[in-house]
Parts: C-alpha cells; sequence; structure tokens
C-alpha cells in the first residue's frame, strides 16, 4: 500500500539541540520512516549527520564531543567572538567532508542572508559550509561567506523549517521545536545575553506564527542553556521521551493519509 512521504524539521536551539537526537532515536525505534530533513542551526546538524546514516549509537557519542575548548576560536570582536574556524573543522569531520547531494536522505540546509534579510536553502554544495553557516549565532559567530552572501544561523529567519520540508515535497510534516523560551535565566556572560535575546524574539515570533506542521514535538529543555554543551544525555533523553509521547499521533496521521487517498483513488 501506498505511504505518505515523511518529512522532519528540526528547529534551531543551540545545546538544546540534542533533543533532535532523542526524537529521531524513538522515531527510528517505532519504525516510523524519514524521507525529508530540513534542518536550522543545531537541526542542520543533526539533520546533517543523519542523513549521512549514522546510528542512534553514533549520534549520541557523536554529541559528546561538543565541548567548548573544540569549538572557541576567539577572535578580535568585529563581526563576531568566534571565528568559527574550529567548529567549520569539526563540522567537516562529522560530515566525512561530503557534500549535500551525498546525503542518503534528502536534505536541505537553512541559513539567513544578513545583508538581503532572505531566507537560504542550501540542497547542494559542501555541507560543512552549509552547516557552519546556518549555525553561525549572531553577534557570537563571525558570519559565513558563501557565494557573495553574508550568512547567519538559520534559526534567524525560520527556527523550525516547516515550509522548507513541505517544499521539498512531504505528505506528513513532523516538526522538533527546541527553543523553547525560559524565564529568568542566570545570565552571566555576552553569550548568556545574545541567545536570550534570540530566544525573546523567537517566541514573540512564535505567538504571531504558529508553526505550520501535522505533528509538532516539543521536548521540555528550556531549563538547558543554548550555550552550554552539558547535560548531552539528559538532553536526549528528553528528546527521546517527547518523541515517543507523538508516536500514536503520528501513526494515526500516517492511517488518515493512508484512507484519504485510498478513497480519492476509488
Amino acid at each position: 500500500m501506498e505511504r505518505p512521504i515523511i518529512g522532519l524539521a528540526l528547529g534551531s536551539g543551540g545545546a538544546r539541540g540534542f533533543a533532535h537526537i532523542g526524537v529521531i532515536k524513538a522515531l527510528r525505534e517505532a519504525g516510523i520512516p524519514i524521507d525529508l530533513i530540513a534542518g536550522s542551526s543545531m537541526g542542520a546538524l543533526i539533520g546533517a549527520m543523519v542523513g549521512l546514516g549514522h546510528t542512534n549509537e553514533s549520534l549520541i557519542k557523536l554529541a559528546s564531543l561538543f565541548k567548548r575548548k573544540y569549538y572557541m576560536d576567539y577572535t578580535i570582536p568585529k563581526m563576531g567572538f568566534i571565528s568559527g574556524k574550529k567548529i567549520k573543522e569539526l563540522i567537516r569531520l562529522l560530515t566525512h567532508n561530503k557534500n549535500i547531494e551525498d546525503s542518503l536522505i534528502p536534505l536541505a540546509i537553512v541559513a539567513t542572508d544578513l545583508l538581503k534579510g532572505e531566507k537560504v536553502v542550501f540542497t547542494k554544495g559542501s555541507m560543512a559550509d552549509a552547516v557552519r553557516a546556518s549555525i553561525s549565532i549572531p553577534g557570537i559567530f563571525v558570519p559565513e561567506k558563501i557565494n557573495n552572501r553574508l550568512l547567519v544561523d538559520g534559526g534567524v529567519i525560520e527556527k523550525v523549517p516547516v515550509e522548507v520540508v513541505k517544499e521539498m515535497g512531504a505528505d506528513i510534516v513532523i516538526a522538533v521545536d527546541i527553543s523553547q523560551f525560559r524565564a529568568e535565566p542566570v545570565i552571566t556572560s555576552i553569550f548568556d545575553v545574545i541567545s536570550q535575546s534570540i530566544d525573546i524574539m523567537q517566541r514573540e515570533i512564535g505567538r504571531r506564527h504558529e508553526i505550520a506542521s501535522d505533528i509538532m514535538i516539543r521536548p521540555p529543555v528550556e531549563q538547558y542553556s543554548s550555550t552550554t554543551y552539558k547535560n548531552v544525555n539528559e538532553i536526549i533523553e528528553l528528546g527521546e521521551k517527547a518523541g515517543k509521547e507523538k508516536i500514536k499521533a503520528i501513526v494515526k496521521k500516517i492511517e488518515e493519509w493512508k484512507e484519504n487517498k485510498n478513497g480519492h483513488d476509488t
């Protein structure tokens, strides 16, 4: 029997993005197919690794590589505090220096054109370059230059790239939003100031534009800082739990799609 094309839209949220790994683990273990992936920011990195066929165990292991010492290469602040060369090398390593079109699952990586204020969607070219652009949190990372565009975090323009995965051809869109606002956080650094400001802006945008997905998964990770790469396993576990809680709803959506499809065909 024909089945729907299922697209996964993985959102931005810094370190909270490890929850995506838990969600993907839950989907895979339940036998839910993932046919298309679109990712913004941390969602782009996790999406790229899933697209390259990393197992659940491999994803969890790779998450532990994200320690500040591996990607903090400070520069004289001009367009950002972190030059991003170290993290780009780490991404290159994690993605095996592959191109986006090498992904086993069709993949789109979302970034923001800082000069034009436009969404930029990468479906080909260097995976490391596109992911590096997509994770460039404004003010923290120096923007990435690709094809004469100055690119920053995809989450600035589309925190969960639902529209992108719809345009790729998804019949059912599963969205994972890990950018929940944390009230009264502990703010001790410029990174905290910038990330909290972005969280506030995204919350306000979210109030005006509800994310139009078929299934929305929101792991409760707001208590974790988006800039502190600790508690990785806890964040992954919360993602897995949130994913498992939505399995019945996903299965129901798939069945409804099949019924509608068969109804139209008869």
